[in-house]
């Protein structure tokens, strides 16, 4: 190892480190010279890894379900995060994960082309992270060894195939203390430059005391984006304790209210909605709800009912599934609020 992350430190203090070389028989050198170094004033954000300050997400499907099926070269530009769904559980290891491209389901779309693909977004200055979970996802991290077979799988994954992050969309539930363990020894192997992603359901950022929420706060310091999905949830409550109607304004931003004010920074908070009607079985609004609902949380403006008592002008953005349900419906979520979410301040 040549390089090495200091995690969990505190801000404005001063920390002394020194190295010294082994080899695998255990024979050391002497230590070399004490380094130090202070940290900053902080908090501050986790390495950005060259995404803009908002961003458009999108999931990109590996199998075909009846929406556009696309090759990640068709995903639009306007998409700066491409999260492709979905890893698959390893049954011989609990916790660990594999990735197996759905060649036949894809038209012929073959790993060597879907490497060439994930590189030229990377180089056009996109990222492409791998989605954990699903629907139908069996991956569970429930434990210290599933926790080390989930990083260490990931890590082999995530580099085999050039993917810069992980996306965790577990709909089955999740284990924050595990889990957490999983994604810092991740971020340990991998580096600073980690994406690390997460879409819960609606129901599971109601609380602080909820384990996805959990998850978030646990992680803060080394976590991208949460893009909660504000759909197939119904009616909930808001962070005025006001019950709001799925697939409103009020109901979007009532939502993202509690994140923020419930301890993620403004720059983690991501809207998620569908790409189109077909793309879930309910909760979809227009890409003019979408962008009322950023404009009411960033700026105070176009809001509904509910009208936040503060903005958050560092809202990070949006995200859709799916990038192919939204090409079956025009890119309409891609070109209008794509551009929206880049025009915001």
């Amino acid at each position: 190892m040549t390089n090495w992350t200091a995690t969990g430190l505190s801000p404005s203090t001063t920390y002394s480190f020194k190295v010294r070389a082994c080899d695998p028989s255990g024979n050391c050198s002497p230590y070399g010279a004490t380094v130090s170094g202070t940290t900053s004033s902080g908090p501050t954000n986790p390495p950005a890894g060259s995404l803009p300050k908002h961003i458009l997400t999108g999931y990109w499907q590996n199998f075909n379900n009846g929406a556009t099926v696309q090759r990640i070269s068709d995903v639009p530009a306007a998409y700066d995060l491409i999260a492709v769904a979905f890893a698959d559980a390893d049954a011989s290891r609990p916790g660990a994960i594999t990735f197996n491209l759905d060649s036949a389901g894809l038209g012929g779309y073959t790993v060597a082309q879907f490497k060439a693909d994930i590189a030229a977004k990377k180089a056009a200055g996109k990222k492409v992270i791998l989605s954990v979970g699903g629907q139908n996802g069996t991956i569970s991290v429930g434990d210290s060894t599933a926790a080390n077979n989930f990083a260490g799988s990931a890590l082999a994954v995530l580099q085999e195939y050039g993917f810069d992050g992980i996306d965790i969309d577990l709909e089955n539930g999740v284990n924050a203390q595990y889990m957490g363990q999983a994604l810092r020894s991740l971020q340990s192997q991998f580096g600073s430059g980690l994406v690390i992603a997460m879409a819960p359901q609606t129901i599971d950022m109601q609380s602080t005391s909820f384990e996805y929420f959990k998850l978030a706060l646990a992680t803060k310091d080394i976590l991208t984006v949460v893009n909660v999905q504000y759909y197939n949830s119904g009616s909930m409550n808001g962070c005025d304790g006001q019950v709001y109607s799925q697939g409103t304004v009020d109901f979007i931003t009532a939502q993202a209210c509690i994140m923020l004010q419930g301890g993620l920074r403004p720059d983690q908070v991501g809207l998620g909605l569908p790409a189109s009607s077909r793309a879930a079985g309910s909760g979809y609004v227009s890409p003019t709800i979408v962008n009322n609902a950023l404009d009411c949380l960033t700026k105070g403006t176009s809001c509904g009912n509910f009208k936040p008592s503060t903005t958050w002008p560092a809202l990070r953005g949006a995200m859709t599934w799916s990038t192919n349900w939204d090409a079956l419906n025009g890119n309409a979520f891609a070109n209008q609020v794509g551009s929206h979410v880049h025009s915001l301040p």
